[in-house]
């Protein structure tokens, strides 16, 4: 099994990185093949919307250091992604990803999405936030419908 985790804190240290580092170690101890990737040390670019990953390629065209890793998740049997709440929403560093997943998506007329990644991947989403009131309830759903469109979605 090969689990790959993006770690979308902009501090090594912070908790939502500790929780899927403590993860990933656990899925390492039982056998699992692990990577973990810390988005704000990479260079990357958000979607251009330049539909070439529908019109002239099945892949996302943009080239930067989160090429690889969407070239990954095609490999990769559980996505581990782990961000802290700001302004109600994911951080800044996670965010291009979700965005540059629309190339996972196949051009189509009306949902669901026939999706290009193998069937059966899950998606582990970690947030972290430091308000006691349920006003962040909204990111997870919200998320899980695009993730679910891709085809990786959220385990629960």
């Amino acid at each position: 099994m090969k689990i790959m985790a993006l770690l979308g804190s902009p501090r090594p240290k912070s908790t939502s990185s500790d929780i899927a580092r403590a993860f990933l170690e656990e899925a390492e101890s039982l056998g699992a093949q692990i990577s973990a990737h810390e988005l704000n040390k990479m260079d990357i670019k958000g979607c251009q919307e330049c539909m070439a990953c529908k019109i002239r390629s099945e892949r996302c065209v943009v080239e930067d250091d989160l090429a690889p890793v969407l070239d990954a998740v095609h490999e990769t049997d559980i996505l581990v992604l782990a961000s802290p709440v700001y302004f109600s929403d994911v951080s800044s560093q996670i965010k291009p990803f979700f965005d540059r997943c629309f190339a996972f998506m196949e051009a189509a007329e009306s949902y669901p999405f026939p999706t290009r990644l193998p069937a059966g991947k899950k998606t582990l989403f970690i947030l972290s936030q430091g308000d006691m009131f349920q006003v962040h309830a909204d990111i997870a759903p919200r998320y899980n419908l695009f993730l679910d469109m891709g085809g990786m979605p959220i385990t629960e």
